[in-house]
């Protein structure tokens, strides 16, 4: 009979621990923490290459200082209630479709592959098709453009030349560039840059993730960057830190409407104050 849950991913023995089959004792300073990762995601063993490459993934966020939601979120929430865990959780649950998460390009980076190879198309003449194809339907290109970086980000740079020197920045990855060369070729597209979150989910694909598990990646590269933040609020002890009454537009700020007239208005009739 089968039992409610399952696992493959360790055992607890009366006296040991196995993580994906290999002793937990045996790990513990027998690999590196990035193959420990992959091993746990993947259930094998990574290559020298493929440790290398997911090295630099796990290296390639680490902080984005207070220009992220989350970490302006884990910086509130701590202000309110001094803990880690909790600082770190408000981090979390600000990653998504507009930050960080790099499941969004992954699937698209997957589909569109799939879409090439089943096309007939030469590269160019599919992603050119493409592109257009998207412009009609006013959906953007996940992956593509920065605030600050122009023409390339720096980052997604180093993530693709370390991919491309391990063999591992695979056909998938060659038709997402195909798609970025094509959309800015386009009039007034031509500095904006695949990045970051672009490049690692080209990367993480040619791994072998799935676009879910990549996001799971990028977040545990900005973990660091995150536990140095919540520490430098929980030593600041600012207590509930607030938008600045400066920057905030409040709509009373003219004067308050009359209630009374106000329901009046919406059929109440008059209310006694007494």
């Amino acid at each position: 009979m089968t039992k409610y849950w399952q696992t493959g991913v360790s055992a607890i023995a009366s006296d040991h621990v196995s993580i994906r089959g290999f002793l937990l004792d045996d790990l513990i300073g027998g690999v590196s923490f990035t193959e420990s990762v992959y091993l746990l995601v993947k259930g094998e063993l990574p290559t020298p290459e493929q440790a290398r490459v997911l090295d630099v993934v796990l290296n390639s966020v680490l902080d984005y200082g207070l220009e992220k939601p989350g970490t302006v979120a884990a910086r509130y929430t701590v202000s309110a209630n001094p803990s880690m865990a909790v600082g770190l959780a408000s981090a979390c649950l600000a990653v998504g479709e507009n930050t960080l998460a790099t499941e969004f390009a992954g699937r698209f980076i997957r589909s569109s592959y799939a879409e090439y190879s089943e096309s007939g198309l030469a590269l160019d003449a599919f992603a050119e098709r493409k592109v257009a194809e998207m412009r009609a339907a006013k959906q953007r290109i996940p992956g593509l453009g920065h605030p600050v970086f122009r023409v390339v980000d720096p980052r997604a740079r180093k993530i693709k030349e370390a991919a491309v020197e391990a063999g591992l920045w695979g056909d998938a990855a060659l038709v997402y560039e195909a798609l970025h060369r094509a959309f800015t070729s386009l009039p007034g597209k031509s500095e904006i840059p695949i990045n970051d979150v672009g490049a690692l989910a080209a990367v993480i694909d040619s791994l072998g993730f799935s676009p879910e598990e990549g996001t799971g990646l990028a977040l545990l590269s900005t973990f660091p960057g995150l536990i140095a933040h919540v520490s430098e609020e929980l030593g600041a002890r600012v207590p509930i830190r607030v938008v600045p009454r400066d920057d905030v537009d409040y709509p009373d700020s003219g004067g308050v409407s009359e209630l009374a007239e106000a329901r009046a208005a919406k059929g109440w009739g008059t209310v006694s104050r007494d």
